[in-house]
């Protein structure tokens, strides 16, 4: 006689799936032998808890995992979008740039300089 208690979905409480992902994530049984030893009659229902309710990944081959995708290229009109989307944002530090160099200069009387571009902010060793 075998010694496997044949048992019903309605049998598995939410603790005995808890227990078995935790024995099978532990390393105590695989999730084929927690099968076996419990006996669960449907070949992918351990994992099926294990991938419900453990903490790893347990997806069981890489047919199952999606692909990473490439995004496609962006047609014109979205490229225009996006482009006008950063001209904006770029005005609009601009604008904030501006207004902090007005209150610096009138409420603090700090003068900032714009340099030149191509001048080094470095002193050269020549004397003028």
């Amino acid at each position: 006689m075998n010694s496997r208690i044949k048992r019903t979905q309605r049998d598995y409480t939410l603790d005995f799936k808890l227990s078995v992902v935790e024995q099978v994530e532990k390393g105590e049984l695989t999730y084929k032998q927690a099968q076996e030893r419990y006996g669960v009659q449907g070949r992918s229902t351990v994992l099926v808890w294990l991938r419900k309710h453990g903490r790893q990944d347990w997806r069981d081959d890489a047919s199952s995992t999606p692909m990473p995708t490439k995004p496609r290229p962006l047609t014109p009109e979205q490229q225009i979008k996006a482009l006008q989307v950063q001209l904006h944002e770029a005005n609009e530090k601009a604008r904030l740039f501006e207004a902090m160099l007005n209150v610096l200069k009138q409420d603090y009387g700090v003068r900032v300089v714009k340099k030149p571009l191509g001048k080094s902010s470095r002193k050269s060793s020549s004397p003028d």
